[in-house]
Formats: structure tokens, sequence, C-alpha cells
């Protein structure tokens, strides 16, 4: 089972997926946009990805408040997500993601990545951290070890 995971942001979407295990995520790549309402490429590229990574769900980092309200970010994202259902067909959860582009940014800083280099990267290894948050707390890594124990 592939999973799917995404970074939305206004100009660009980090990308990740996970092993057919649904195990371990990897960013795969990040999305850019010139204008944040110009999103037809970015939908025609992870419907491309879909194809190739024969994805069954996606994961949508969710930018909710630290005091856990929804602002316009979160509500944008919303919205993206019901565009997302409705052109793939595929569900899509959305995730907590409070932090993970500053851990994501301190991952990429103790990997002695120059600053001006993580930004070119920061948006795909945040939607790889997402994927990953997913992964270790929806039970499917429970699912997949049961599996392996009943054979």
């Amino acid at each position: 089972m592939r999973i799917l995971g995404l970074d939305y942001g206004s100009k660009t979407v980090g990308v990740a997926v996970c092993d057919p295990m649904g195990l371990i995520a990897q960013g795969l790549e990040t999305i850019t946009r010139s204008e944040e309402n110009k999103l037809r490429p970015t939908l025609r590229r992870i419907e491309e990805l879909i194809a190739a990574w024969q994805i069954e769900t996606i994961v949508l980092g969710y930018p909710k408040n630290m005091d856990d309200t929804v602002g316009e970010r979160a509500a944008r994202t919303e919205e993206f997500a019901r565009l997302l259902s409705r052109r793939t067909g595929l569900s899509v959860i959305l995730w907590d993601e409070r932090l993970t582009t500053v851990a994501a940014d301190e991952i990429l800083a103790e990997s002695g990545v120059p600053a001006a280099e993580r930004k070119k990267v920061i948006d795909k290894v945040a939607a790889g951290i997402i994927l990953q948050d997913y992964l270790d707390h929806s039970g499917v890594r429970q699912r997949q070890s049961a599996a392996v124990e009943e054979n």
C-alpha cells in the first residue's frame, strides 16, 4: 500500500512517498508554482506521481495553529484537500503538521546542509516527516506486522 505525503504551501508542495509495506517515508520532490492560485500544473504533477507510484491514499499536512485552532492557511489546505479528493478519487487524510518545517530545518542543519541549499529541499523533507508521523501513528505498521505473523 503506497501512500503519498504532501506539505502544501503557498508556492510549493513538498512530496514524499512510503515504501510498499507502509513502513518508511522518503522525500521525493518539491513542486513549485509561480502563483498561489495556479494549481493546475501542481495537480497534474500530483496525478502523475499517483500513477507512477500506484498511490492509494494521500496524507496532507494540516497546518493548525499552535492553540489547535484552524486559521487561514489550514482553511486553504482544507480546500486543497477537497480539490485533490475530487480530482484523484483518492482519500485525502489531513494530518497535523505543526513544527514539521522546523524539524526539517533542524535535520538539514545537523546534516551540514547550508542554509541556501536547505530552502530547495525543506518542503520535501517536511513532507517526509508528515508522512512518517502518519505511518507511525496510524497503525499501518501494526497491520503489516499482524499480516506477517499470520503467515
